[in-house]
């Protein structure tokens, strides 16, 4: 009897994780700014008290090896063996093709291990937002949807 609550319990973990990946998986979201008047980055367009960013929160060319796009920049942390990669990189590559001034950079994780724990990536593809400034905005874990892309690029602009 002890053996089917386990599996019941089991189940019910994994069906809870199952839905809570489904919901958050390729979710932008807002990169917080601190209000820290000691960082030297000012990002533009914030309330006053927190229109600073931390250093570690802004990429450069030499960090991404490739130029910053004049208006945005999306980042894109890939592995070799990662399938929702590929869908990613379409749809990246799709929207900064649309969107003038929207360059996309794809980083194999694996060769870039100092960026990618400075940035706190944890898995693939992890998509960043960057502004014209090469501040991190916008974040992704998974892949994210076209349209939520544009819609974070917006909010940029």
């Amino acid at each position: 009897m002890t053996g089917i609550w386990v599996v019941l319990a089991v189940l019910v973990l994994a069906t809870v994780f199952g839905l809570y990946r489904r919901a958050t998986d390729g979710r932008l979201r807002e990169v917080e700014i601190a209000a820290d008047p000691t960082d030297s980055v000012h990002v533009p367009g914030t309330p006053p008290g927190a229109g600073y960013a931390h250093e570690g929160d802004k990429l450069s060319t030499e960090d991404i090896g490739e130029p910053l796009g004049a208006r945005a920049t999306l980042v894109q942390f890939s592995s070799a063996f990662c399938a929702p990669c590929r869908a990613t990189r379409v749809i990246l590559e799709e929207v900064s093709a649309m969107l003038e001034g929207v360059v996309h950079v794809e980083i194999d994780a694996e060769a870039h291990l100092d960026l990618v724990r400075r940035l706190d990536v944890r898995r693939t593809p992890t998509v960043l937002v960057l502004d014209a400034a090469g501040l991190v905005r916008v974040r992704a874990a998974g892949a994210p949807r076209k349209a939520d892309v544009i819609a974070a690029l917006g909010q940029i602009f």
